[in-house]
């Protein structure tokens, strides 16, 4: 007659590697593997070309639209703003890319983004906006002053002709 305390026979005894065994050991040792290997060093994202403050005619501005990879540029009041960061609004295809490249006070000061709003004549003379009204010049400084906040101020818009726009590049970033 067989002990009941006795050990059961060898053929009875439970396997420790039964499949649901090694599955858990096989996550717990991948889920090891990726807790300890080395990770792959950080890199910063590369550095935006300096901006060097300049002097721009609307001839020269003009290619600063967006296109071709080219950053995008607009000047309010005689300052040129780099807004690539909103190209999305400014860059081709967007609400305000007809302003990309060009002098956009006129259009801002309106509430208009028409053509017409806009210079035709890049070699002719700066838009004065002595025109425009006292509620058209207060829409135009508001939105001069959300660009101030918002977007760096890259240079300066000159009409062609002009001694600044005259003047040796090296002078004109010494002289601002």
């Amino acid at each position: 007659m067989a002990d009941s305390s006795s050990p059961p026979p060898a053929a009875e005894v439970a396997s420790v590697a039964t499949p649901i065994n090694l599955i858990l050991f096989s996550l717990f040792a991948f889920l090891l593997y990726l807790r300890l290997k080395p990770s792959k060093p950080q890199t910063l994202p590369r550095a935006p070309p300096p901006t060097v403050f300049r002097t721009f005619t609307p001839p020269e501005l003009f290619p600063y639209n967006g296109l071709n990879g080219m950053p995008v540029y607009l000047a309010v009041r005689g300052r040129v703003f780099d807004v690539t960061s909103g190209r999305n609004f400014y860059g081709p295809g967007g609400p305000y890319a007809n302003f990309a490249g060009k002098d956009a006070s006129r259009g801002l000061a309106c509430g208009s983004f028409d053509e017409d709003m806009l210079t035709k004549d890049l070699d002719g003379p700066l838009d004065t906006l002595e025109d425009l009204d006292a509620e058209q010049f207060e829409a135009l400084r508001g939105w001069e002053e959300r660009f101030s906040e918002k977007y760096l101020v890259v240079g300066k818009l000159v009409p062609v002709g002009s001694e600044e726009a005259k003047a040796p590049a090296a002078l004109q970033s010494n002289s601002n």
